[in-house]
C-alpha cells in the first residue's frame, strides 16, 4: 500500500467513476417522439404515462408531475389547508427548499433534531415540538434512506397532522411493505439532474386521495379543475406544469432504473462488508423496516477518534486526492443566513421561534463533525474495481491516519 497521494503517493482510485446523468438512444427516440407529437405541455399523452408509471413505481394511487421537486412541497401544503400561521415540522438536515416550501405559504418552519445514525427526523424530537399551532410534519428520506414512518404516520394521527413526505431523493424506496411518498398524505419527489431518475428538472406529488391529487393537479395548471373547461379557474393556482420533453427524459430513464437500483444495493453491501473493521467509519443505518433505500447519496458517519483524531476536512481532502470526491453535505438550515433573513420578512407579524439560538446538537455535530457524502453514481461502478478502490482508499486513510493527523498539527 502506497503512502497517500496527499502525501505524495499514488491514488487508490485509477479510474474515474460512471458518469451523471446517464443517456442514450432511448432518450432520443422518446424526445423525438415528444417533439413530433405537436403536443409539448398541455395535453401530452408521454406526460400521462410518466405519471401512471411513476404511481405504479412508488405503489400510489394519483401522480400528478410538476415542473420541480420544489414547488412541489408547497402545492402538497396547499392541497392539505396549511397557510399563514401554522407551525410545520421539518427537519435542519436538509435542502433549502423543505423549509423554503412552508415559508412560501406564510406558514411556520418548526425545526426538529435528526437521529445520529440514519440523519433523518428523530420521532422524539417532533414530540417535543409539537404545539397546539402545529399542522403538519414534512419528514425527509435523506439520501434516499426511508424515515420511521410508522412513528410519523402514529404522530400524525395522533394530533390531527398533515404528513407530506419529501421524497426528493427516494425513487423507488420502500419502508416495511409501502412504497415511500405514498405512505403518508402526500408524497414529494424531484427529477433534478442529480437525482436516481433524472431530466434536468422536474417534479411529482404521489397520494392516496382523489381529493388530494385533484386539488393539487389544479393548483399546477392556473387552478383549472381537471375536466373542466379552458378558462374555468376554482381557484387561484400557478403555472408548475411539466413539459412533455421532461417526461420523454424520465420515460426512457426508467428503463435502466431498476437495473442501476439494484446495482448501487450489491455495491452498497459489497462496501459495507469491506468497512465492516475500520474504526470510525460507518455507513448510514438502516431500520430493520427498511426494505428498499433508494441510495440516492453514500454517506458516511465519520468519527476522528477512528482516525487518531484527524478531522473530518482533512480526511475529506485525503479521500478526494485518492480519487474519491467527496463533500460535508447539508450545512445546518437554521443556521442559513438566507433562511434567517426571508423567515423575517415572509412572516412579519407572527411570533416566530429563535431560530439563532435554537439547538439542534445532533443536527449541528453531523453537519460539523460527522457527515461524509459521495455521489450515488460511485455506486453505479464495477464492484471488484471501482467499489474495492473506495474501500482501499479508505483503508489507507485509517492506517496513515496518524501521519497525516500529526503533519496537520504541525503547520498549524
Amino acid at each position: 500500500m502506497s503512502r497517500l497521494a496527499v502525501l505524495g503517493g499514488d491514488p487508490a482510485c485509477t479510474t474515474s467513476f460512471p458518469r451523471w446523468p446517464q443517456w442514450g438512444a432511448r432518450e432520443e427516440e422518446r424526445l423525438k417522439e415528444a417533439l413530433e407529437s405537436g403536443y409539448w405541455g398541455l395535453d401530452s399523452v408521454l406526460i400521462r404515462e410518466w405519471e401512471e408509471r411513476f404511481a405504479r413505481l412508488q405503489g400510489a394511487r394519483f401522480a400528478a408531475s410538476v415542473a420541480n421537486g420544489t414547488i412541489s412541497l408547497s402545492l402538497a401544503l396547499r392541497a392539505r389547508g396549511i397557510g399563514r400561521g401554522d407551525e410545520v415540522i421539518v427537519p435542519s438536515y436538509t435542502f433549502m427548499a423543505t423549509a423554503a416550501a412552508v415559508l412560501w405559504i406564510q406558514a411556520i418552519p418548526v425545526f426538529a433534531d435528526i437521529d445520529p445514525g440514519t440523519f433523518n427526523l428523530d420521532p422524539a424530537s417532533i414530540r417535543v415540538n409539537l404545539t397546539p399551532r402545529t399542522r403538519a410534519i414534512i419528514p425527509v428520506h435523506i439520501g434516499g434512506c426511508p424515515c420511521d414512518m410508522d412513528s410519523m404516520v402514529e404522530i400524525a394521527r395522533e394530533h390531527n397532522l398533515a404528513l407530506i413526505e419529501d421524497a426528493a431523493q427516494a425513487h423507488g424506496a420502500m419502508w416495511n411493505g409501502k412504497g415511500i411518498g405514498a405512505i403518508g398524505d402526500i408524497g414529494s419527489f424531484s427529477f433534478q439532474s442529480s437525482k436516481n431518475l433524472p431530466a434536468g428538472e422536474g417534479g411529482m406529488l404521489v397520494t392516496d386521495s382523489r381529493e388530494f391529487w385533484e386539488i393539487f393537479t389544479s393548483l399546477k395548471n392556473c387552478g383549472r379543475v381537471p375536466g373542466g373547461a379552458e378558462y374555468e379557474h376554482h381557484t387561484l393556482g400557478t403555472n408548475a406544469r411539466m413539459s412533455a420533453f421532461a417526461a420523454a427524459v424520465l420515460l426512457a430513464q426508467a428503463e435502466r432504473f431498476e437495473e442501476q437500483f439494484q446495482q448501487r444495493e450489491r455495491n452498497w453491501a459489497y462496501l459495507k462488508s469491506a468497512l465492516a473493521d475500520v474504526p470510525g467509519i460507518a455507513l448510514q443505518e438502516r431500520d430493520a423496516r427498511v426494505d428498499c433505500h433508494a441510495l440516492h447519496l453514500l454517506i458516511f458517519r465519520y468519527e476522528p477518534e477512528g482516525f487518531r483524531g484527524l478531522s473530518r476536512e482533512e480526511f475529506m481532502r485525503a479521500l478526494s486526492g485518492e480519487g474519491v470526491p467527496c463533500r460535508a453535505g447539508y450545512r445546518p438550515l437554521h443556521q442559513e443566513r438566507g433562511f434567517l433573513e426571508d423567515s423575517r420578512n415572509f412572516l412579519a407579524g407572527l411570533a416566530l421561534p429563535d431560530y439563532a439560538s435554537l439547538s439542534l446538537p445532533v443536527t449541528e455535530k453531523v453537519c460539523s463533525e460527522t457527515s461524509v457524502w459521495v455521489r450515488q453514481n460511485a455506486l453505479l461502478g464495477d464492484t471488484t474495481r471501482h467499489v474495492e478502490e473506495i474501500a482501499q482508499a479508505i483503508r489507507k486513510i485509517s492506517r496513515f491516519s496518524g501521519e497525516l493527523a500529526k503533519g496537520t498539527a504541525a503547520s498549524v
